[in-house]
């Protein structure tokens, strides 16, 4: 709301012009940039997928979601990184089947 010359309500006070807040770096915190996405894509690509990964992938395959579920809860730690690792191997299964690899 823009000020106005009025004494008293809302928009009280002297007319001024908003100053744009400067985004700091903790407000940037967990945002990926497009450098870091592609560095992670580039090692995928080269490391490949670890062990345990591998065997998550096998028992999606073989639809065991729920003892992959607790393999990689055991793994990672928290349930949350659980699904988020789930999902993004379940996505590279679609993706290969796919390209038919």
């Amino acid at each position: 709301m823009v000020r106005s010359d009025l004494r008293r309500g809302l928009n009280k006070g002297r007319p001024t012009t908003p100053i744009a807040k400067t985004v700091r770096p903790s407000q940037r915190k967990g945002i990926q940039s497009a450098r870091t996405k592609f560095v992670r894509s580039v090692v995928r690509e080269v490391a490949g997928f670890s062990p345990y990964e591998r065997r998550v992938m096998e028992l999606l395959r073989n639809s065991k979601d729920k003892k992959a579920r607790k393999l990689t809860k055991k793994r990672l730690g928290t349930l949350l990184r659980s699904k988020r690792k789930l999902e993004e191997l379940s996505n590279i299964i679609q993706e290969s089947r796919r390209t038919g690899h």
